[in-house]
Parts: structure tokens; C-alpha cells; sequence
């Protein structure tokens, strides 16, 4: 639809009217000056006919005139005739002043008759022009208009053609992005595909290494790490669980290190170890960040002995003094194992994530708030505006409508920020 831009009169304010309410206005402008030249017409005609009609009531009253006259006249004569002689000069000249009188007076009345003639003929020839004056301003406004159609017509065509490059623009665009996700998708699956061997790699060595431990990979489609080891001392005995996940990217994640001390805790392990191609900055061979060891490839086999003694070192102490402890010997041990720490810190970090999670909603509900807000102001003033400028247009012809009256318009309260 197309859609035009009037200016109100009083505020001038710019609104957007459509090419119906446009097609309206035009046939009603047109309409109007129609009629308006049909009631000149009938006016000038009316007015000619009332002057043809006066002009003939003048020539039978100066015909009828000069039919009394004749008759007067010839009966005047044979009067004349008959009367003495010595009385004819004295009537003659009696008469004859008298019909000359009548002659000024029938002279007077052509004269006049003659001049009211002449000022109807030129009122005729002037309501001629007013009337081809009047069609050609109608000429000039219908060609405007047409003007102002073919420029809509030319700007619509514009807007369809400028649409269309959009359009082409954004299947181009489209078409790149779907290529990038595809070359995403290919490196993800290389990255993949390389992660899977490193981790095949970490299984191999860690049996190669510790024969006595048990080695359990961790499914591609479960979370929770690659590699279980679980240290077994020469008795046979289970002395504690190393969590190893391996990383083969470009870049380090320092999200990777919250992620494992979560597995960690689900796998009720006691170290957890990332093993990355690329280090952390200023992390040459391997160290203990947030609670987790993160090492190079390079440094594997030594951390990994070192961590599995101190393992069995502390599983060792334990059972020496297992038939000695009291229940408080063993809620303090657990209060300051790793077990107990890992739990709280498990807590404490969900926590910790529900707020932000909870900060986060908040802001971005305050943001749909506003946004919101400004877009019923917005669209309330714009519908006061068009209301105010349609009613400078129509008048009273425009139906009256309480909730656009800018008087019953109340103020929109302020949103308070929680």
C-alpha cells in the first residue's frame, strides 16, 4: 500500500497517509469542484434567461408603444379633420409638442434598455472567463495530482526495486554464512576427530605406565571428562580416582576448568587433570589453577606418577589410622577432606551461577520494559497526531473520539526500576 506524508497545519507534524485515505480525498476534492461549476452554470444560465426575458417585455412595451402611438395618432388626425380650421394650427402644434415628449421619452427607454442590454451581455462575458477560469484551475489541480500519482508510482517502483537487491543481498549473505557454518562444522569435526585420538592416546600411555590402575574411558556421548583412573596399590586396594580430560584447540577455555571440577565431584574423584595442547598464560609445563592440574603433553607421565603416590600415600595413611579414629576424628576428617571440600564448592558455585543467571534476566527484563514503554508513547502520540491533523483536514465532518482527544489523554506513569 502506498503510503504518503501530509504536513498538519497547526503542528506541523508529518504523518503518513494511505494511498486509500489519498484516493478519498482527491474524489472529494473533484466532487466538489463539479459541483461548483454546476451551480455557476445554473446561475448563468438563470440569468441569461432572466435578461432574454426582460429583453423581450422591453421591445413588446416599445412595440406596443408605437402601436398606441400609430393609433393615437391616426385617431388624433381624424379628430383634427374634423374640427375647424382655425383650431388646427393651435392642436397641431399642441400635438405634435406633446408626441415629440413621447418620442424623448420612447428614446430614452430604448437608450436605456439598450445600455441594461449591453451590461448583461458583459456580465455574461465575464461569467464566461470566471467559468473557463474556474475549469482551467480544475485542469491544473487534476494534472498535479496525476503528477504526484506517477511520482508515487516511480518511488513505489524504486522501493520494489530496492527491495529485490535486499532480498538478493541477503540470499548472497545467506548462502555465506551457510558456507561458514559448513566450514565450522567440517573443523569441529576435524577437532573432533583429533580430540578422540589424543584421548585414545591418554588411555594407552596411562595403562602403559600404571598396569596395576584401572583405565576406564569415558563414552564421547556421556559427560564427565575422557579417562577414569582409578589407583590401585599391590594389595589390589582402590586408593582414589584421577579425572583426565583432554583438550586438542587452538586456544584455552578457562570455562574448561569449571566444567571438570564439576565431573570431579559427579565422579567422586580426588584429582582432576586437563591435559591441553595449548597452556594457560603464563604456564610453561604444568600447575594447579582453581583446584584442577593442568599439564602439557610433554609433562603427562611424570604428573601423573607423582599425583598417583601422593595418592596412595594418603589412602596409606589412612588405613593406619582407620581402627583408631572416633566419629569426630572421622566427621573432622571429612570436613577437611577433599570430598567435603569439593562439595561445598559445588554449592557455593551454583550459587554463584544462579545469581549472575538471576542479574542477568533481571537487566534484560528491565531492557523489554523500557523498550516496551517508549513503543506505546510512541505509538499513542503518533495517533494523537494523525487524529489532530485528519481533524484540521475533515473538520467537523470527522467523528469525535474520547480516548484521541488530546485532554483525555493521561500521563503514562513512569516504570519504576526494581
Amino acid at each position: 500500500m502506498t503510503v504518503t506524508t501530509i504536513q498538519c497545519p497547526r503542528c506541523s507534524n508529518s504523518i503518513e497517509v494511505t494511498s486509500a485515505f489519498k484516493t478519498q480525498i482527491q474524489e472529494q476534492l473533484r466532487q466538489e469542484f463539479e459541483d461548483h461549476a454546476k451551480q455557476n452554470e445554473q446561475k448563468l444560465a438563470a440569468r441569461e434567461q432572466q435578461l432574454q426575458v426582460r429583453l423581450q417585455e422591453l421591445q413588446q412595451s416599445q412595440q406596443a408603444q408605437e402601436a398606441e402611438f400609430q393609433k393615437r395618432v391616426s385617431h388624433e388626425r381624424n379628430r383634427l379633420q374634423d374640427e375647424l380650421t382655425t383650431q388646427t394650427r393651435q392642436a397641431m402644434a399642441l400635438e405634435m409638442q406633446q408626441l415629440q415628449t413621447q418620442l424623448t421619452d420612447v428614446k430614452n427607454e430604448l437608450t436605456q434598455t439598450k445600455k441594461v442590454e449591453l451590461q448583461l451581455r458583459r456580465d455574461r462575458i465575464d461569467l464566461e472567463e470566471k467559468t473557463q477560469a474556474l475549469e482551467l484551475t480544475v485542469a491544473r489541480a487534476i494534472d498535479e495530482e496525476r503528477g504526484k500519482i506517477r511520482e508515487d508510482a516511480k518511488r513505489q517502483a524504486d522501493e520494489e526495486h530496492r527491495l529485490k537487491a535486499a532480498d538478493h543481498d541477503k540470499l548472497v549473505l545467506d548462502l555465506r554464512r551457510q558456507i561458514g557454518d559448513l566450514k565450522r562444522k567440517a573443523e569441529q569435526g576435524s577437532l573432533q576427530i583429533q580430540g578422540e585420538v589424543l584421548e585414545v592416546e591418554l588411555e594407552n600411555l596411562l595403562r602403559d605406565h600404571f598396569p596395576l590402575d584401572v583405565i576406564e574411558p569415558i563414552p564421547v556421548s556421556k559427560n564427565g571428562g575422557d579417562v577414569l583412573q582409578h589407583v590401585v596399590d599391590q594389595a589390589g586396594q582402590r586408593c582414589g580416582t584421577i579425572l583426565w580430560e583432554a583438550k586438542r584447540t587452538k586456544s584455552f577455555n578457562d570455562h574448561w576448568l569449571g566444567k571438570l571440577r564439576e565431573d570431579l565431584r559427579a565422579a567422586r574423584g580426588q584429582v582432576a587433570v586437563l591435559v591441553s595442547m595449548e597452556l594457560p598464560k603464563g604456564v610453561t609445563t604444568f600447575a594447579q589453577i582453581d583446584g584442577v592440574w593442568v599439564t602439557s603433553r610433554a609433562c603427562l607421565p611424570g604428573l601423573a606418577s607423582a599425583l598417583r603416590q601422593c595418592i596412595l600415600d594418603v589412602a596409606r595413611t589412612h588405613r593406619l589410622i582407620e581402627g583408631r579414629q572416633s566419629k569426630a576424628e572421622l566427621l573432622h576428617q571429612y570436613f577437611t577432606g577433599t570430598e567435603f571440600r569439593q562439595r561445598v564448592e559445588g554449592i557455593v558455585e551454583a550459587f554463584v551461577t544462579l545469581k549472575e543467571d538471576l542479574e542477568s534476566e533481571k537487566r534484560s527484563m528491565r531492557r523489554i520494559w523500557s523498550k516496551r514503554e517508549k513503543h506505546l508513547d510512541r505509538a499513542v502520540s503518533n495517533t494523537t497526531a494523525l487524529y489532530g491533523d485528519l481533524g484540521g483536514i475533515l473538520g467537523p465532518k470527522l467523528p469525535a473520539i474520547a480516548q484521541l482527544e488530546l485532554d483525555d489523554i493521561a500521563p503514562q506513569p513512569e516504570v519504576l526500576a526494581s
